[in-house]
């Protein structure tokens, strides 16, 4: 009897191991498929302006894909935002990019060259429009840039798009009631601390990095834009469908808000490729932009938002066959 416990010990203990390499194994699985070779070649990806959030997690991502599939090899392409990235990946001078939903379905409506081919990988994360003034400006609304001088962002940019979309809302006209400059996230903050402008409009994830830095020494605030505005917004029709009424937690800015939400719009960001673009390289790609949300998002707040049960969701585009084989092999 004494010899027979330690006996039966011992197979359950080998049992025991021998589930928890089997579960192991289907974790590897999961995470990587280990019946082929990582793609190779390479792929260009567009991002972004410096200091704004695709140019931060488009970094990011290149080097979780490098991890994933160490033979190939990632171009980043900054850029000036969405309305560049979409046309790039069109015209097949990107192959992958990230762009907002509102700039790939303008992109469509004009019909623009290769729109056809533009096909989704996954849904992201939101921008929010931010619309900042230095704290002691009389600005309080959208009407109050009227005769302002008011950066709208880069001439390509989705910053160009909607903040065109929303002095119209408010019945502004950008060309004529404003002054308008072209200026993004990387050189907006320094031209509102030198009062160079007076207000500056942004659409990017939260917290982003160039309004944190401005926060650190410059006193200044965000002018909300509230639903009744939004209303107006999707009286335009088109493209303007995507912008939704929402509020900017608290905790986006936290020396600036002051504990209060600000009144805004949101708008979907897309992971998008095209077409021609090889189902076996975007499956992969799919699956590490997925399972590198935790390591990116400890770096990139914005990244924390991506999530497998809505990244399926790429409306404007139909999702890539290569994307759509992804999210089929972790279905419950």
């Amino acid at each position: 009897m004494f010899k027979v416990l330690p006996r039966i010990r011992r197979r359950q203990a080998l049992m025991g191991s021998a589930a928890g390499f089997v579960v192991f194994g289907l974790l590897l699985w999961w995470l990587l498929p280990l019946d082929e070779e990582p793609p190779d070649g390479t792929i260009t990806f567009s991002t972004g302006t410096q200091a704004g959030v695709y140019q931060q997690y488009g970094s990011r991502l290149s080097k979780a894909f490098a991890k994933d599939m160490p033979k190939l090899e990632v171009r980043l392409m900054t850029s000036q935002g969405s309305q560049e990235n979409v046309e790039r990946v069109a015209t097949g001078n990107a192959d992958f990019t990230i762009a907002a939903a509102d700039a790939v379905e303008t992109y469509k409506l004009r019909n623009r060259p290769g729109a056809s081919s533009l096909r989704g990988v996954a849904r992201l994360y939101d921008d929010y429009v931010q619309l900042v003034v230095p704290r002691d400006s009389k600005i309080s609304t959208v009407q109050d840039l009227k005769g302002k001088r008011v950066a709208i962002g880069l001439e390509n940019s989705g910053v160009r798009l909607i903040a065109n979309r929303v002095l119209a809302a408010a019945g502004l006209d950008p060309a004529k009631d404003i002054k308008p400059f072209a200026d993004g996230i990387d050189t907006g903050p320094g031209r509102l601390e030198q009062d160079q402008i007076d207000a500056f409009f942004w659409s990017g994830g939260l917290p982003t990095n160039g309004l944190v830095q401005l926060a650190k020494d410059f006193a200044f605030r965000f002018v909300p834009i509230d639903a009744d505005l939004v209303a107006k917004l999707h009286e335009q029709g088109g493209a303007s469908r995507y912008y939704r009424a929402t509020n900017m937690p608290e905790s986006a800015y936290p020396t600036v808000q002051d504990g209060e939400t600000v009144a805004t719009i949101a708008v979907s960001n897309l992971l998008m490729t095209r077409e021609d673009v090889d189902p076996r390289l975007t499956e992969w790609l799919t699956r590490s932009v997925i399972n590198s949300r935790d390591g990116i998002g400890a770096h990139v707040h914005s990244a924390q938002l991506v999530d497998l049960r809505t990244a399926i969701y790429t409306d404007p585009l139909t999702l890539h066959e290569g994307a759509r084989r992804y999210y089929r092999s972790v279905k419950p």
